[in-house]
C-alpha cells in the first residue's frame, strides 16, 4: 500500500475534515505516525502527551509576555498534530476503542479550559478592564465548547449516515450505557465510570442542542444516501466550527500578540456562523423529510 492510500485511510472521511487538518495537521501528524506505529506506543499514550502539550501552552499564555506567547503558539500547534495523530494511529492500527475516543475528548476539553484560563490570567487579568475581558474570555470558552459540540454532533451523523461505520449516535451509545450500568454494580474502575459518564451526560446536552434524540437518529430512518448527497456542502460548512480552525486562530494570534481578535472572533463571527447554520442546516432537514414523504 502506497503511503498516499495508506494517509487516506487513516482520515475519518475528507468530507468531514476540516480544512487545516487535511492541508497541515493531519499530514505532520502522518508522518509523525509511522514513526512510532511499530514502537508499541497506543493512541490513549498519545492522546496524553497531547493534553501535556496543551496544558503547557495554557501556562505560557498566563504568562502574557511576547515570548511566551509565542511559546504557547509553539506549544498548541505540537498539541494539535498530537491530537490528530492518535486517532490516525488507531485507525491504522484498528485499535481504537468507545472508551479511547471518550478520553480524546475529554483531553480535548482540559486543553481548552487550560488556553482560557491561561488568556484570563495573562491577557484579560492585564488589561485596562479586566472585567470586561475576562466576561468576553468566559463568552469565547462557552462559545468554543458550543461550537465544537455542534460540529461533533452533525459530523457523527453524517459519517452515520454514510454506513462506513457503527453508528456512533445510536449503537456506540447504546452500548456505552450497557456498559456503564455494568459497571455501576461493580467496586473500582472509577476513571472508566467518570469518563463514560460524563460523556454520556455530554451526549444529552448535545442532543438537546440539536433538537433531541429523535433529531439525531432522524438522517438514517430515510435513504441515507439521499442524507449525503443533501448535506455534503453543509458539512463542509460545518467544519469551519471546529477546534482545529479555532486552535490555528489561537496560534496565530498568540504569535502576533493579539489574543483579543481570538477572542472576539470565537465570541463573534463564530457564533454568528454557528446561528446561520443551525437555520440552514433546520432548513435543510425539512426539505428532505417533505421529499421522503412524497
Amino acid at each position: 500500500m502506497g503511503l498516499l492510500a495508506e494517509y487516506k485511510r487513516g482520515l475519518k472521511s475528507v468530507a468531514v475534515e476540516e480544512l487545516f487538518d487535511l492541508i497541515f495537521y493531519r499530514p505532520l501528524a502522518f508522518l509523525f505516525v509511522k514513526l512510532i506505529c511499530r514502537t508499541g506506543v497506543t493512541p490513549n499514550q498519545l492522546t496524553l502527551l497531547s493534553m501535556v502539550f496543551g496544558i503547557l501552552g495554557g501556562v505560557s499564555l498566563a504568562l502574557g509576555t511576547p515570548r511566551a506567547l509565542a511559546a504557547g503558539g509553539v506549544f498548541f500547534l505540537l498539541y494539535n498534530i498530537v491530537d490528530c495523530s492518535d486517532g490516525q494511529l488507531a485507525r491504522l492500527n484498528h485499535s481504537g476503542t468507545p472508551l479511547g475516543r471518550i478520553l480524546d475528548g475529554v483531553a480535548d476539553y482540559v486543553v481548552s479550559l487550560a488556553a482560557y484560563l491561561g488568556i484570563g490570567i495573562g491577557f484579560a487579568g492585564a488589561s485596562d478592564m479586566p472585567v470586561l475581558m475576562w466576561l468576553v474570555t468566559a463568552a469565547a470558552g462557552f462559545s468554543n465548547a458550543a461550537q465544537s459540540g455542534l460540529l461533533d454532533f452533525y459530523r457523527n451523523r453524517f459519517l452515520d449516515a454514510t454506513g462506513v461505520r457503527k453508528s456512533v449516535l445510536v449503537d456506540e451509545q447504546q452500548a456505552l450505557r450497557e456498559e456503564y450500568a455494568g459497571l455501576r454494580r461493580v467496586k473500582g474502575r472509577r476513571l472508566e465510570k467518570f469518563l463514560i459518564g460524563t460523556y454520556l451526560l455530554y451526549s444529552r446536552v448535545q442532543q438537546r442542542l440539536t433538537g433531541g434524540r429523535g433529531k439525531a437518529t432522524e438522517a438514517l430512518k430515510g435513504d441515507p444516501s439521499e442524507y449525503v448527497r443533501a448535506n455534503r456542502v453543509l458539512m463542509h460548512c460545518w467544519t469551519y466550527l471546529g477546534p482545529t480552525t479555532q486552535w490555528t486562530l489561537l496560534i496565530v494570534c498568540a504569535f502576533c500578540g493579539r489574543l483579543d481578535i481570538y477572542l472576539w472572533g470565537i465570541a463573534g463571527a463564530g457564533n454568528l456562523l454557528a446561528v446561520i447554520m443551525m437555520l440552514v442546516q433546520r432548513w435543510s432537514n425539512g426539505r428532505l423529510a417533505v421529499q421522503e414523504v412524497r
